[in-house]
């Protein structure tokens, strides 16, 4: 299985991206996996979640020969479900537990987003952070758009975004991306026990509390996932997007035509 799930005695639930060869890259098995996890924890008696990824990254974003289809337009793959909120996204958004992200290492493009979608950061002293999404001709799930301002300001948000640069842990909590930067070794230990305060206070006031931030702070969530569904749709079609896939899969400079 590439994503374990593990319920610890504490009621904090531990979801981990388990692909390491890939540096926890996401197949479309893994996305339905992460869903499904997370929309049953709260049965399965969990009070808050640590998501993190199998050491050396966090997660590396979509598998660009699965997901993009490698760069072949007739392997990519098909956007043929209704606009609407990645499937994922919706369910670590909606959730109404409290979601922690031990950041152990890589976190870019989607793995970005994942740790974005969290309610707290805890990053190795080995993470990085990176919105690529750009230098593959797309545009970022809702989590690049609709939360990285909140937490770092909009110049810094913009910045990320249209370059697609990749930042260190020390530059990330300098700007507030994340709250906390550890030694590698205490990552998850610390992560663990922040969870457990969480999940040993009274949950129906935890998750009236994240209900309440959310109600607050969150844009609508289903409004722009149907733009971002929408757009993709139009940029996966694009020969920038082709040419970004394959000058990232052949380890070149990308050309891109604005087509």
């Amino acid at each position: 299985m590439t994503v374990r799930w593990e319920l610890r005695d504490d009621h904090v639930g531990v979801i981990t991206l388990d692909r390491p060869d890939t540096r926890n890259a996401l197949t479309l098995e893994m996305y339905a996996e992460l869903e499904r996890l997370v929309r049953a924890a709260p049965e399965s008696g969990a009070r808050c979640l640590v998501v993190t990824g199998t050491d050396p990254a966090f997660c590396s974003g979509d598998d660009v020969r699965q997901v993009m289809g490698g760069g072949d337009p007739a392997r990519t793959a098909p956007v043929s479900v209704a606009p609407r909120l990645t499937p994922a996204a919706d369910a670590l958004l909606h959730t109404d537990l409290p979601v922690i992200a031990a950041v152990n290492g890589a976190a870019v493009g989607w793995g970005m987003e994942l740790a974005l979608f969290a309610d707290l950061r805890v990053a190795s002293e080995r993470a990085r952070f990176g919105e690529l999404f750009v230098l593959r001709g797309l545009v970022s799930d809702v989590g690049g758009i609709g939360r990285l301002a909140s937490l770092v300001g909009r110049e810094r948000a913009a910045e990320l975004l249209f370059t697609g640069d990749v930042i260190d842990a020390a530059t990330a909590l300098d700007i507030g991306l994340v709250g906390r930067v550890v030694p590698h070794d205490e990552l998850l230990p610390t992560a663990l026990g922040l969870a457990a305060r969480i999940a040993a206070n009274p949950p129906l006031a935890v998750q009236r509390l994240k209900v309440g931030l959310r109600r607050t702070l969150d844009p609508d969530w289903a409004s722009l996932g149907e733009w971002v569904s929408r757009s993709l749709a139009e940029l996966f079609r694009t020969a920038d997007h082709r040419e970004g896939v394959r000058a990232f899969l052949e380890k070149r400079p990308p050309v891109f035509e604005g087509r």
